[in-house]
């Protein structure tokens, strides 16, 4: 089935997914770009720690997830920003950066259920613990409140898995030089 609705987004963009964890994020990044369009926390988590789990890793992590969508920030590609960025810093240091190489931003929200949220987490091979889920859910209120206030160029939210798999992504032509 086609998707109903297009999100049009330039060659040169910064996508940032945010939402909870089992919302359903990298699933539809995964369907809708390239492996290495896609800058994952949990994947550079894995490359500095061994594990994409590996929580007191974060730091470095979250090092090499910025560093890595700076590079391609500044070579002009596009790349989506895979992590939760339910947290306003996050995000602030994820639009500093398209900023900083003048690209342009969308931010994709996948405002899912709780119930949702926690059924894909029990089938998930690495579980995230039912309390960091709640406080993920507890941030995700906060960030639909705040994330209009922030300066993207583009926010599309995602009201339920649905509604997310109704959308498809085209990558606009670059110009003619």
């Amino acid at each position: 089935m086609a998707p109903m609705q297009v999100l049009e987004i330039p060659p040169a963009c910064l996508v940032v997914l945010c939402g909870p964890a089992g919302s359903g994020k990298s699933t539809w990044a995964a369907r809708r770009f390239l492996p290495t369009q896609v800058v994952s926390s949990d994947d550079c988590r894995a490359r500095v720690g061994d594990d994409a789990a590996a929580q007191e890793v974060n730091r470095e992590a979250f090092e090499l997830f910025h560093a890595t969508i700076g590079l391609r920030a500044r070579l002009g590609r596009l790349t989506v920003a895979d992590s939760t960025a339910l947290q306003p810093q996050a995000r602030r240091d994820l639009l500093r950066i398209a900023r900083a190489h003048r690209l342009p931003t969308a931010l994709l929200l996948f405002d899912v259920p709780l119930e949702v949220c926690r059924a894909r987490n029990a089938g998930r091979e690495r579980e995230v613990p039912a309390e960091a889920l709640r406080e993920q859910h507890a941030q995700l209120a906060a960030a639909r409140d705040a994330v209009a206030r922030e300066g993207w160029d583009r926010i599309v939210v995602f009201g339920s898995p649905e509604e997310a798999e109704d959308w498809g992504v085209q990558v606009l032509p670059r110009p003619a030089p």
